[in-house]
Formats: structure tokens, C-alpha cells, sequence
């Protein structure tokens, strides 16, 4: 390697790739100096297409000859930049000492990455080794597995220098350590560093990056502190026999322990974040305080710095279900968090410590302390199950020979024993087939989903392939249908309703108490019922079940009256309530209906200018044209409701007498309810019915009548009554008086004022009178209309107004 003669801080350098001739290349990279000579690096030659090292961003540029100084250059050493890596782009890229000179850097440093999707029970398949147990099984190879014989060559013995103390070992069962000294921290090799960024991992040094690397490798997390950074409160002082009993500082081993972190308790992690520590989270403590949030990510306070020259390597296993809670309240989703709360084998742990103690040693130059701490006060327990051929063939829907499961089995490094041939008793000639002789089946200890001969019979099927399934036809009769009024009636008002013109949205069925309190008017009774809550939630605005449909729908109106200018919706769900029985079992699920409508009633148009809102009687006409479809003749009373608006609710009643039954209320939102909700200034239409007093009440049979052959006569009654009298109970009267020739009563005005003097009003009404045998006459009506006018007077105290 030579200084370009018209340049101080350009280079020339003499590469052979593998070709007869060495070629000359310009380059001006800082990590080579003259004199150089050995080194591998990666040459792009003429027609090459790179990324542009001096432009930001990835812009793609093809090498061409061209002039350096006077040097004629078509080929380059590239970066990592170049070769859309990294952004790194200070040096060029050396490749380790083994690379094959003249290989194509694709060969050597691979450019595929396989996305594999994995299920919660198969996160043995997050890393790589559990992935090449899956393909050795598929094609019958074997597993290689990676390199663990590192050399114990320090004199020190571990557990001199640590101990470690379990306070619980449900949540922490196995806690394994060891110590490397004297490490030098400086970059990985290119081939770790390749692989971590194909893998979505920054690398930042050879300790750090061991780290990652056997956690994606081996799947099971480790963990690194700085030894030196952990703390002590005093040291032991022993007397001495050499200065006339002087005392002198003699060192002892440092101590972490593992429990529940205390009320109050903070921890501040490795991404500078100060955290409250939860009693429900598992921390690793020094004998100073908390060091770690077990499983989920280390704190700063040990965390392995420029400086640290022995590194106390930690794999441990932890509880699932804790490290779950702790991530998901913390929202601290880490890679170590994915596994642990997946529930890893903890006999895998000393093997990763293995494994990342060799790389270690390899790569940071430290010698390994005598023996491994293994503090493993609860054992995992060795799963074996007997398992019957017969019984898998009968599972799975086919023939396998045993011979096969056997194969299979073992491929997934299951050990294989004989429980013993079944007992027979002698049967007459020609004798049958002897049944397969049971098989016991020990599970490897890298699994933890095999409970019994379910799993195993799986197992072997999805190795033997489903698509070897044979298609059979089902040889029985197909059983009785049985019919679902609860489904029929729901899909029955989805339809009517969308029909109407609303819309159908699904909200979320978990919420919070504080939440459901906003529909409910400031000032009045709340929801004093007990909550069922959930004990892992989701996050912490999703830990209730909802005892209201409308909190869902009023979220989603505010959501959609910022793109429409008009929103009707309706919801079919369950509310969610304690049960009745009280024995603390399953909550009771009551299906509810909930319809909302908000905004203009018509679209703006060039003939249609005062565009007026929806309104009270919109909602009505919805609910009533839904009741009529389900042949229900429902009568409403004023109601007077914390959500709604006083004088604008009303409560929906069905039957007579005493057999009446109330379906729900409806009417217009609370205006100090709509603000509550971030919802505009115009009305907001609410109604909520039961579901299951619907299809009470529901009449499944229509009476159905002929076409009326003779005409209708049509006339006006205006009655005048007192304020406090309903409309509905001069209606009732009305129709009682009429008899069956009164076929229709329908208000059409009401008037207030000085005409029909204080406290009074009147109501108008269009009567409807139609036989069906016969033309009706004037002596006809006069007589009913008598009958009626009496009837009004003698119950409602009324007048007629003329």
C-alpha cells in the first residue's frame, strides 16, 4: 500500500481477488494507513451498483473509470454505506482473517433473512436453534449445534467472587452467573455485526453484541453488568496473624438477590427512563438497591460502560405471567421480554451461558473465572408420557407405522422407551394383527407445551405432513338442526336497522369505571355497581368490563362526526355485570341494543338550503319502525334519566295492565353529557333497549287483514284537556271509544294559548272510521262520534274545541 503521489490523503492499493492480475484501486479510507497488508475488504468493480457514500440518504450510483489525481480508478474498497449496511461511512469494511479471497460478498456474508411467524406455544422457534431443530426434523438431517467449550484459564473462583440468592423461586426458579476479566471492548466482527442488522439489531460492541447475538442464537436472554459496578454496604474484616492481631480488609464475594419490588421502589433503566417499580414486578437488587428489572431490561446503575473490565454474565429464568404484567405496565415490549413472557424451558439457561461464555472469551480476549453459579431451587420436572400408535392414528385420521412416529419423534430429540405389549387373551385362529406395543415418550428440555398424548400425537402429524391427509366423506347421518331465536331476532333488527339507514360499529367492551362516568350528568345519581375487572388488562384504560353500551357509541360518534356531517349507528353487545349468584363465577352477559344518531337531518343542496338537525322524533321514528317490524304495538312515557336531556326522554313500554314490560329509554343526550364527550353544539340522539326483554316480548305471529273493500271516512276532533294529561292516554281513549270501526287516531296539532285559556292545550286528531262489511253512513258516524266525545269527557275531563 503506497501514498498517491498528488494526494496526502489519498491511498493505492494493490488487491487480488482471485483473478491472474492484481488491480490498483484509490481509495482515501481512514482505518488504512501505508504499509498495509493482509487486510480483506470488500472490491466493487467497473459497472457496479452502490450506494453513494458522499450523498445523504440511499442514492444509488454505478462505478465508472475515472480520473484521481491523475490516476486513472474504475474499481473501489467500499463502506458499509455503499453497500446500504449502515450509514457508516468513516471507514471501509474488513472483512475477518478466514474470508475467502474471490467469493462474492452474498456468498460469504448471506443477503437472505426468513420472516418466520410463530405462535405464543412455539416461541421455542424465536431463535435459531429452535428453527434448525424444525428443518432437521423436516428433512431428516441432524442439529448442529454451535461451539460452548470455553476455557475456565482464570485462577479465581466464581462463587469467591458472587453469590446469588432466590427469595421466590415461583418467580424466579433458575438464576445462573459467571465473570470474565480483563475484557477489552472493542467492534464485533463483521460477520456478528451482518448478522445483528439482518436481524433488526444495532451493533454497538463485542460485549454488548454477545449478548444479543446468543439470544437470537440460543433464544434464551442473557444479561451482562459491569462487576465493578455493584455494591456493597461494608466489607469483612478478618484479624491476622502476622501483625500482632491486626485486623485487615479481607474481600468477599459481592451478592445479588432476586424478589418483589417494595411500594415506592425506582429504578432507572437502560434507556435513561426513571420507573416506578410496581409490587408486582421481580428486580434484581445488589446489597445498595435495585440493579435490574428482571427480564424485562437492566438499569443504568450496573450497566456495562467504556470502562469495564470484568463483566458479570447472567442468564436466568423468570415467572411468565409476572414479566408479562411488568412489560405491559411498564410498556417495555424488549426482545427479553417477548421470550420470558412466553415461558421459556429453564434447563436452557446453562446452556446459554455456555454458549455466550465462549463467544466471550473469543472475542473481548478475557479469561473466565472456575465454574458456574447455578442457584436452581425448583427444578423443572421431566415430562413423560405414554403414548398409544393406535390412539394418534385414531387422532390424527390416518396410518402411520410406528416405525415412523418413532422417526419423527426422536428427530425432535424426543427420547423413545417401551412401556410394554397389551394383554391379549387367547382368541381362536386365524389370530388378529397384534395391537402396537405402547410407547414412552420423554419430552427434551427445551419444551414446554408437551402436557400428554394430544400434544405428541400433533407432533407427529404436522411432521408427517397434513397435506397427506387422505379426503374422506363423512360416513354418518347429519344431526338435527336446531334453530337459534336469540341469533335470528339480532340478525332480524340488523337488518331492519340498516335498512332504516344506520350503520353497525363494534366498540370495545372493556373500559374503565372513571370512563362510563361521563354519561351520566354532573350532579346525578352514578353507577354504583361493582365492575368486573380484569386482572392482566390490555392497558390501563381497558381493565373494566362495560356496563353501558353507550360510552362505546358516544367515543365512536365523536370519532365520525369530524369526516361526516350526518352519523347514524347502532351496536348489538353484551353489558357485563357481577353475577346474581354470587359464587365469584363467570360474570352475567346482558345483550343490549344501542342506536345513535347526530348531525343534519338532509344533505345540503341548491333547493334545500336550511338544513335542519336530527331530532327527538327522528330517533323515535327509528325505534318505532323497528318495534313495528317485530309486530310489537309499544305505547312511551315521559322519563326522567341522568344521561338525557330532562323532558326529551322516553321510556319504551310494551303489553297492558300488568303485563306490561319497559324495553329500554330514549330520547336526546344531556347537553353537560355531549360536552363531557368532546361532542359539537346539536342534538344527540341516544336509545338503549334490552335485547333479551325484546325478544320477550316479541310477537312472532303477524294477524294479517284483508284489503279494506268498502271506503274510509276521514274527519277532525279537536280536544281541549288539562297540561298534565298525555297524549297517549287521549289516544287510548280514543280507540277504546271507537270500537272496531275506529281503524287509525293520529295527532297532527297541538295549540297552546289565550284560545283555550292557562294550563290548558288542545290536541287535534285525524280519526279514520272504516268497516268491513258495509259502507259506513253520516247516522254512522254520528253515532261513534258521539261515543267517543263521551267517553273523552267522562275520563279525561275534556271539552271539545269548536
Amino acid at each position: 500500500m503506497d501514498r498517491h503521489p498528488n494526494a496526502d490523503k489519498l491511498l493505492l492499493v494493490d488487491l487480488d481477488y482471485g483473478e491472474s492480475r492484481q488491480i490498483r484501486v484509490v481509495t482515501g479510507a481512514p482505518n488504512l494507513s501505508v504499509g498495509d497488508k493482509g487486510q480483506k475488504v470488500v472490491l466493487a468493480l467497473k459497472g457496479s451498483r452502490l450506494y453513494d457514500g458522499h450523498k445523504e440518504g440511499k442514492v444509488i450510483t454505478v462505478l465508472k473509470e475515472a480520473s484521481l489525481r491523475g490516476i486513472k480508478n474504475d474499481s473501489m474498497v467500499c463502506s458499509e454505506k455503499e453497500l446500504g449496511m449502515s450509514d457508516e461511512h468513516d471507514g471501509i469494511i474488513l472483512l475477518p482473517e478466514d474470508a475467502p479471497v474471490g467469493t462474492p460478498l452474498v456468498d460469504y456474508l448471506g443477503d437472505a433473512v426468513l420472516e418466520v411467524a410463530i405462535l405464543p406455544n412455539t416461541i421455542r422457534c424465536a431463535g435459531i436453534i429452535g428453527i434448525a431443530r424444525e428443518v432437521a426434523a423436516l428433512t431428516g438431517q441432524q442439529v448442529r449445534y454451535p461451539r460452548m467449550d470455553f476455557m475456565a484459564d482464570d485462577p479465581a473462583k466464581t462463587e469467591d467472587l458472587i453469590q446469588i440468592e432466590i427469595n421466590d423461586a415461583k418467580l424466579n426458579p433458575r438464576f445462573t452467573a459467571s465473570i470474565i476479566k480483563g475484557v477489552t471492548q472493542r467492534p464485533s466482527p463483521v460477520w456478528m455485526q451482518r448478522r445483528l442488522t439482518l436481524c433488526g439489531v444495532r451493533a454497538i460492541n463485542n460485549i454488548v453484541d454477545v449478548s444479543n447475538y446468543v439470544m437470537l442464537e440460543m433464544n434464551h436472554p442473557t444479561h451482562t453488568f459491569d462487576y465493578d459496578a455493584i455494591r456493597t454496604t461494608t466489607e469483612e474484616r478478618r484479624p491476622t496473624t502476622d501483625d500482632g492481631g491486626q485486623s485487615s480488609v479481607v474481600s468477599r464475594p459481592k451478592s445479588l438477590f432476586t424478589r418483589l419490588a417494595q411500594p415506592g421502589e425506582k429504578l432507572t433503566t437502560l434507556d435513561g427512563k426513571e420507573r416506578n417499580l410496581l409490587a408486582t414486578d421481580i428486580a434484581i437488587y445488589d446489597e445498595v438497591g435495585v440493579t435490574s428489572l428482571a427480564g424485562v431490561m437492566g438499569g443504568a446503575t450496573s450497566e456495562v460502560n467504556a470502562s469495564t473490565k470484568t463483566v458479570l454474565l447472567e442468564v436466568a429464568s423468570w415467572n411468565n405471567i409476572s414479566i408479562r404484567r411488568t412489560a405491559r405496565h411498564h410498556d417495555l415490549n424488549s426482545e427479553a421480554s417477548y421470550r420470558y413472557a412466553r415461558n421459556l424451558h429453564w434447563d436452557q439457561a446453562l446452556l446459554t451461558q455456555k454458549r455466550a461464555l465462549y463467544l466471550l472469551q473469543q472475542l473481548t480476549g478475557g479469561t473466565v473465572t472456575q465454574g458456574i453459579v447455578d442457584v436452581y431451587p425448583a427444578p423443572a420436572k421431566t415430562v413423560t408420557v405414554d403414548l398409544d400408535p393406535t390412539y394418534v392414528n385414531r387422532t390424527v385420521g390416518m396410518e402411520i407405522p410406528v416405525d415412523e412416529m418413532v422417526r419423527i419423534l426422536e428427530s425432535l430429540e424426543f427420547e423413545m422407551g417401551a412401556v410394554g405389549a397389551h394383554g391379549r387373551a387367547p382368541l381362536p385362529a386365524p389370530p388378529p394383527a397384534p395391537l402396537p406395543a405402547p410407547l414412552r415418550v420423554t419430552a427434551p428440555n427445551h419444551r414446554t407445551d408437551i402436557e400428554g398424548p394430544h400434544d405428541l400425537a400433533e407432533e407427529i402429524g404436522r411432521i408427517y405432513g397434513y397435506d397427506r391427509l387422505p379426503v374422506t366423506l363423512m360416513n354418518d347421518e347429519m344431526p338435527a338442526a336446531h334453530g337459534n331465536p336469540s341469533l335470528v331476532l339480532e340478525e332480524r333488527v340488523k337488518d331492519v336497522l340498516v335498512t332504516l339507514g344506520l350503520t353497525e360499529f363494534i366498540s370495545y367492551r372493556m373500559t374503565t369505571p372513571q370512563a362510563e362516568a361521563r354519561i351520566f350528568a354532573p350532579g346525578t345519581p352514578a353507577d354504583d355497581r361493582p365492575y368486573v375487572t380484569l386482572l392482566n388488562p390490555i392497558n390501563p384504560e381497558r381493565h373494566s368490563m362495560r356496563h353501558s353500551l353507550i360510552g362505546g357509541a358516544l367515543e365512536t360518534l365523536a370519532a365520525n362526526l369530524r369526516h361526516h356531517a350526518q352519523v347514524s349507528m347502532f351496536e348489538i353487545g353484551s353489558v357485563y355485570l357481577p353475577s346474581e349468584a354470587g359464587d365469584g363465577q363467570l360474570p352475567d352477559e346482558l345483550p343490549r341494543l344501542t342506536l345513535i344518531m347526530s348531525g343534519t337531518r338532509d344533505h345540503a343542496s341548491w333547493n334545500n338550503k336550511s338544513i335542519a338537525p336530527l331530532e327527538f322524533f327522528d330517533l323515535k321514528g327509528v325505534v318505532e319502525s323497528l318495534l313495528g317490524s317485530l309486530n310489537l304495538n309499544a305505547s312511551y312515557e315521559s322519563a326522567n334519566h341522568p344521561t338525557y336531556y330532562p323532558g326529551r326522554a322516553a321510556t319504551i313500554i310494551v303489553g297492558s295492565g300488568k303485563n306490561t314490560q319497559q324495553l329500554g329509554v330514549f330520547g336526546e343526550l344531556h347537553p353537560k353529557v355531549r360536552e363531557a364527550w368532546g361532542l359539537p353544539n346539536q342534538p344527540v340522539l341516544v336509545a338503549d333497549l334490552d335485547m333479551a326483554a325484546l325478544k320477550a316480548a316479541q310477537i312472532p305471529a303477524q294477524l294479517i287483514h284483508d284489503v279494506p273493500r268498502f271506503p274510509a271516512v276521514q274527519e277532525d276532533l279537536a280536544v281541549i284537556v288539562d297540561e298534565a294529561v298525555k297524549a297517549i292516554d287521549i289516544e287510548t281513549a280514543l280507540l277504546r271509544a271507537g270500537g272496531n270501526l275506529l281503524s287509525r287516531v293520529a295527532l297532527f296539532d297541538v295549540y297552546r294559548g289565550e284560545q283555550v285559556g292557562t294550563r290548558k292545550k288542545s290536541m287535534a286528531y285525524s280519526l279514520t272510521y272504516q268497516a268491513e262489511d258495509r259502507t259506513l253512513s253520516d247516522k254512522d258516524i254520528e253515532k261513534q262520534r258521539s261515543k267517543i266525545i263521551r267517553s273523552l269527557e267522562a275520563q279525561l275531563g275534556a271539552t271539545i274545541r269548536k
